[in-house]
């Protein structure tokens, strides 16, 4: 790994590290009640140093360490998966991260669902899950990402994911998420529009 790399994981580890520490406070004082200064010294750093990661208090909430582990997982595929085939993958794959951390992602979860500021910054961050699934999907059909189709199948996507996490939060946790990905899926017929045409193409 390179230099440049390893400072990349530390700044994500230090991030991660930072989120636990609020998410135990929001969990015990609320919200609203926990300053940022109250999270920088349960994380043990100082506040100046907590800007350094996070611009507000918002942003610790809808940090997503796992964002960088599962998007590689679709873009760098085995010779011959389709891209059904590596959004299934993934979805197996983050079933297994739910279950490691469920208390952190349904805390998280609800916040986001739940505080008006948060809230209000849900739809810039499906606009970023929709570019991020569109740069991969062109990067596996050889499409450009701002076209519409591969915007629109990207948004797809995100809307599964989206409120399959909805129906998941509400269930408190405990209906399985991967099945609820699935059902989501299916509802739309998204296994026929990924095995269509263009979106089918294979990992080389």
């Amino acid at each position: 790994m390179t230099a440049s790399g390893l400072r990349e994981r530390k700044k994500q580890k230090t991030k991660a590290a930072i989120q636990r520490a609020a998410l135990r406070l929001f969990k015990k004082r609320g919200y609203e009640e926990t300053t940022i200064e109250e999270i920088a010294a349960a994380a043990e750093i100082s506040p100046s140093t907590f800007f350094n990661y996070f611009p507000t208090k918002e942003d610790v909430v809808l940090f997503d360490e796992y964002d960088p582990m599962l998007f590689p997982m679709l873009t760098n595929a085995p010779p011959g998966e389709t891209l059904r085939q590596s959004i299934h993958r993934v979805l197996d794959a983050f079933a297994v991260i739910v279950e490691q951390d469920r208390d952190d992602i349904l805390e998280r979860s609800r916040l986001v669902l739940e505080v008006p500021e948060l809230r209000a910054r849900i739809w810039e961050e499906l606009e970023k899950a929709r570019d991020m699934f569109a740069a991969v999907i062109a990067s596996r059909t050889g499409r450009h990402a701002t076209e519409f189709e591969v915007r629109m199948v990207a948004m797809v996507l995100v809307t599964v994911a989206f409120e399959a996490s909805v129906e998941w939060v509400r269930s408190d946790g405990k209906a399985s998420i991967t099945e609820l990905f699935y059902r989501a899926i299916d509802a739309i017929g998204l296994e026929a529009l990924l095995d269509s045409g263009w979106v089918s193409v294979s990992a080389v």
